[in-house]
């Protein structure tokens, strides 16, 4: 049946949308590149949601899943950090053939995320929670970084800026953010099975206050939804413990 197809058809778009992501960020266009990895987290929310409304989970669509989250989530995101880490004014030097190894380090981020996902394939618990940062909560943070750079840039915030282009901020939160994706910190799922407050309450008020911070400061909201997640998070299950 054609139906079947339908969540792996939307799964490719999600890889597809994640390829382009990374031709844009070699051509250094990283705003077109962030937008690309936007269009894939979509297409990933999309499949999963299609798969469950057509009763077409499929051995085969979880591992194409992870498949593309390892393009979309873990090496386009890193293409972004690369370039930002070129651009930067204070990275160290370390060439060869007129390439700056210190740049690779953002490629721990695609790394991590095939582990993460290699995990998360093999462990049949993390349904309603998951166990580390998920791979497009962290893409879409890394993603976020050129757009919060075109609002500061636009704002003439120059604080703002020689932050974001520290090399040692992006290498800080790079390492920090792959070893949180394969830690062992419970975060909750944004998968809504029914829309009653008591089964969703934290995820009510991620949406809730995504929405707030998004039209209070626009593209600077981007990065701090995903730390906003993580402490919902951690705060939820404290109280659940307690």
């Amino acid at each position: 049946m054609i139906k079947k197809h339908i969540p792996n058809f939307i799964t490719l778009l999600n890889l597809f949308s994640g390829s382009i992501a990374i031709v844009f960020a070699f051509k250094g266009n990283l705003m077109l590149s962030a937008w690309f990895i936007g269009f894939a987290a979509i297409f990933d929310f999309l499949d999963g949601m299609s798969a469950r409304l057509l009763n077409a989970k499929s051995p085969i669509g979880l591992q194409l899943d992870s498949l593309a989250d390892v393009i979309s989530f873990g090496l386009a995101p890193s293409f972004i950090v690369y370039q930002l880490m070129l651009q930067s004014y204070n990275a160290p030097f370390l060439y060869f053939n007129d390439v700056n190894l210190m740049a690779f380090a953002a490629f721990l981020i695609p790394a991590f995320s095939a582990l993460r996902l290699a995990r998360f394939n093999i462990d049949e618990n993390q349904t309603e929670s998951f166990l580390g940062l998920p791979t497009p909560a962290n893409a879409l943070f890394f993603a976020s970084l050129p757009l919060v750079n075109f609002q500061a840039e636009k704002e003439g915030l120059d604080t703002m800026l020689s932050f974001l282009k520290n090399y040692w901020v992006l290498l800080g939160l790079a390492v920090s953010l792959s070893l949180l994706m394969v830690s062992s910190v419970p975060l909750f799922s944004l998968k809504l099975k029914n829309f009653r407050f008591q089964e969703n309450q934290n995820r009510f008020i991620l949406i809730i206050a995504a929405v707030i911070l998004f039209v209070s400061i626009k593209f600077y909201a981007l990065p701090l939804i995903v730390i906003l997640y993580i402490l919902i998070s951690i705060i939820g299950n404290k109280f659940s413990r307690a």
